[in-house]
């Protein structure tokens, strides 16, 4: 019998992963992505976003794809959706789950959806709201919430005040993105302790970028915090395209990596994930693999 404590991964590589590649990934490679995580035993995966094709015109089949995405037997699939129209869109294509997004500074409002950060707000609250009436699960992410790429270091009270304005517009999970990956163990540690009182630990979420290459140690912090819900990209693609300076998500496989030999359960093969890495490098056309993947990859083929 398993005892160790369970963490949960929401995979995001077919939206965060993919939403500004160069390569044009088909609807069919999309699929196969999420059927080949789903496989590893990931069980929450952030399968597309119904933003505006023209602003991310890798998330043109966003339908298409929730249709399809939709049938994998016990996994949450969920979509990203900007506001009530992209909400609407989903509600057709069938979606059962999806994620609104708040950055939690002016100028990053206004960069990413051309909105103020008060209009952002009001936006990501009615958007929640509207969700909740139709039966949806909810997630709502406050990204640049340690730094951000033009205003410089976030003031973490703002932080705390856009969750907690999430939670109450009806956010299952709020999750909190260091979106450039900017943070250190220290401060994210900082930031979970001032937002405990205002969101519940187990409807907090953190969402990390390997930029500085501290994403792992920034995940073993907010575990220390109690955090248990994760998001993290195969191979660690991805990249916010409206944030300069953004490189890839935490990989999914070094989380882990890192979790299982620390204790907990994750539920996720890792030599199933690393084969996902090696599917998504095929079909991006580039090496891709988190930090643990050198080393896998020596093992795997018989050398230390």
């Amino acid at each position: 019998m398993n005892t160790r404590e369970r963490i949960a991964i929401t995979d995001v590589s077919p939206r965060d992963g993919l939403q500004n590649q160069t390569v044009a990934v088909s609807t069919a490679d999309k699929l196969a992505l999420i059927r080949h995580l789903a496989a590893a035993g990931v069980r929450s995966i952030e399968a597309t976003s119904f933003v505006s094709p023209k602003a991310v015109p890798q998330m043109a089949d966003a339908a298409d794809v929730i249709a399809s995405a939709r049938g994998q037997p016990d996994v949450r699939i969920s979509a990203l959706v900007p506001n009530l129209r992209g909400l609407e869109r989903a509600l057709e294509a069938g979606v059962t789950e999806v994620a609104v997004v708040v950055s939690a500074t002016e100028t990053m409002n206004l960069r990413n959806i051309n909105l103020s950060l008060e209009q952002a707000i009001r936006t990501g609250a009615e958007t929640l709201r509207g969700a909740r009436r139709s039966g949806l699960a909810t997630r709502a992410y406050v990204a640049v919430a340690v730094e951000c790429p033009f205003e410089g270091p976030t003031p973490i009270e703002r932080v705390v005040s856009i969750a907690a304005g999430m939670l109450e517009a009806g956010a299952g999970e709020v999750v909190v993105a260091d979106t450039i990956g900017a943070a250190a163990p220290a401060q994210i540690d900082r930031l979970l302790a001032a937002l405990a009182p205002a969101v519940p630990i187990d409807s907090t979420a953190i969402h990390l970028h390997d930029t500085r290459g501290l994403a792992c140690a920034n995940a073993w912090a907010a575990l220390q915090r109690g955090v248990r819900r994760f998001d993290a990209s195969v191979g660690g693609i991805g990249g916010c395209p409206f944030a300069p300076g953004a490189a890839g998500n935490l990989a999914t496989e070094d989380l882990v990596l890192m979790a299982e030999q620390s204790g907990f359960d994750t539920g996720i093969d890792y030599a199933a994930l690393a084969e996902v890495v090696d599917f998504a490098q095929a079909i991006l056309g580039q090496s891709l693999g988190g930090r643990s993947m050198p080393w896998y990859r020596r093992r795997r083929s018989g050398r230390r």
